[in-house]
């Protein structure tokens, strides 16, 4: 995994003896398996944004902090100037930009994505908790949820319930690009 997985599962134990909270008490109030839990926190598994929101809700922190180690001056007001967002390294095809960083209690989190063209089979399904609406911007992507391929292009959107296995893979040569907000 990415030292960045390890810095914030390295975070996440740092807060939770912080806390005084134990392993088995963090897995069981983020209703997962123990050996799941520490598997993030060894940065050895790869966070949803959901994970990192009911961590954060539970150490009363935003998800910035767990994510970047700072805590930025969070405000009201979230101006990210084209191409600034806070950058998250999630997977190697995928660049993720933060564009409400600095916004304190965000209910959603909105991200652009840029997604490269990777050669290969069906990409591997993952789901977390809430919704999520995706708007593209530019390219084509094949959108997999659960069963079921949707084509997206540019100008197409999807507001889907994240709780069921869904990805996303660039269709074609060209890297695609997407607006994605998480909504918890």
């Amino acid at each position: 995994m990415t030292s960045q997985l390890q810095e914030i599962g390295g975070r996440l134990g740092a807060l939770r003896d912080i806390f005084d909270i134990s392993v088995e008490k963090m897995a069981q109030t983020m209703k997962i398996a123990v050996d799941e839990y520490t598997a993030y926190e060894n940065g050895q598994k790869d966070f949803s944004f959901s994970f990192l929101q009911n961590a954060a809700q539970i150490f009363g922190v935003d998800v910035v902090d767990i994510i970047s180690g700072e805590s930025p001056k969070l405000t009201k007001c979230a101006l990210v100037k084209k191409g600034k967002g806070y950058d998250i390294e999630r997977r190697k095809a995928y660049d993720y930009k933060h564009l409400a960083f600095t916004f304190s209690n965000k209910k959603a989190e909105p991200f652009l994505v840029t997604v490269e063209p990777k050669q290969g089979e069906k990409p591997t399904l993952h789901a977390h908790d809430g919704q999520e609406f995706d708007y593209m911007l530019s390219g084509t992507m094949e959108f997999y949820f659960d069963n079921i391929v949707y084509e997206l292009n540019e100008g197409d959107s999807v507001y889907f319930d994240s709780c069921v296995p869904h990805a996303m893979k660039v269709t074609g040569d060209q890297a695609a690009q997407f607006l994605a907000v998480v909504i918890k």
